[in-house]
Formats: C-alpha cells, structure tokens, sequence
C-alpha cells in the first residue's frame, strides 16, 4: 500500500509505514513499530487500524490481533490525552509504588485502564518502566517521573491539567 492509496492514517504516517516496511528483511518485522505509530495518531488500535496495518504487512487481521494481545502497551481502548502509567514492579512496590498508584486513583476518580469523565487522564498499573534506581516512578505519554510523593504526583497532575508538559514540572 503506498501513500496515494485510501488510508486512515495521516499522510507522514502512511509514508512512514511504506518507508518500514523496507528497513526489514521481512516485512513482518515491522509489526510492533507501525502499532505504536498507529496508536500515537489514532488514541488506540482499533479495527480499521488492525485491517490497514495487516493489508500493508501482508499478514492476516489474527496475526496483528495476536501480537496487539500480546504487548500490555498497545491499547484497543482510547486512553485519556494524558495516558498516567504508574509502576508497581518490585523496586517502585519497595518505595510506595502502590501507594502512589492509589493516589492517583482516588486523585483522578478512575481506576486501572480507566478514563476520566473529561477525557484528560487515563490511569495504568504497569510493570517496570526502567526507573529503578528512582522509585517510585510514573510515565505520562512519553514523559519519565521520578521519585514520587503524593504531593509530587499531585503538582505534575495539576500541571498536565493546566496544559503544561513536564518542561515546566
């Protein structure tokens, strides 16, 4: 499928898929990229995403559906505008992981893989995103925070309400 074919991605999006496909020896390969690609642009990985990315593979719907069940971070659901990803493997769980995790819970009014009322937060409960040495740990979308408290969790929440990115945290 090339770019000038009927698509549901944007234009950059379509030509970086058609640009994938060739980094690989297989085109297959590019499975997980185009996903998370996919994901960024669309909120999550629906159906038409399924269908789409498989005819650009050359793969079946099952086989996409079959790795998309596979990653705990492709969503088939929309996630808030700022999806809140709180660790709870063994390093952030020794430093209060869960107690930040219950924070933003009763913080945010939703629970695991839950969305806010307005669409802003989505909250997760995750395993290890890389932060160990400064647990306890949240990532928000992209963004790494680190050595938390419920008033830290509370400020880089009213933050990202107020429309600001971790540049002013």
């Amino acid at each position: 499928m090339s770019t000038s074919a009927t698509t549901i991605f944007s234009p950059a999006t379509a030509a970086r898929f058609d640009r994938l496909v060739t980094l690989y020896p297989v085109k297959r390969s590019a499975l997980v990229p185009m996903l998370l690609y996919a994901q960024d642009e669309v909120g999550y990985i629906s159906d038409a995403v399924v269908a789409e990315i498989a005819q650009r593979i050359g793969i079946t719907e099952l086989d996409v559906r079959n790795v998309l069940s596979y990653y705990s971070m492709l969503r088939t659901k929309p996630a808030g505008k700022y999806n809140v990803q709180v660790c709870t493997n063994i390093s952030c769980m020794l430093r209060d992981g869960y107690g930040i995790l219950d924070h933003c819970k009763k913080r945010l009014g939703i629970g695991h893989k839950e969305v806010t009322s307005d669409g802003l937060f989505s909250l997760e409960e995750v395993e290890c995103i890389g932060a160990c040495c400064w647990a306890p740990a949240v990532q928000i979308n992209y963004d790494f925070y680190d050595e938390l408290t419920p008033e830290k969790m509370d400020q880089i929440l009213d933050d990202y309400k107020a429309g600001r990115a971790k540049e002013t945290v």
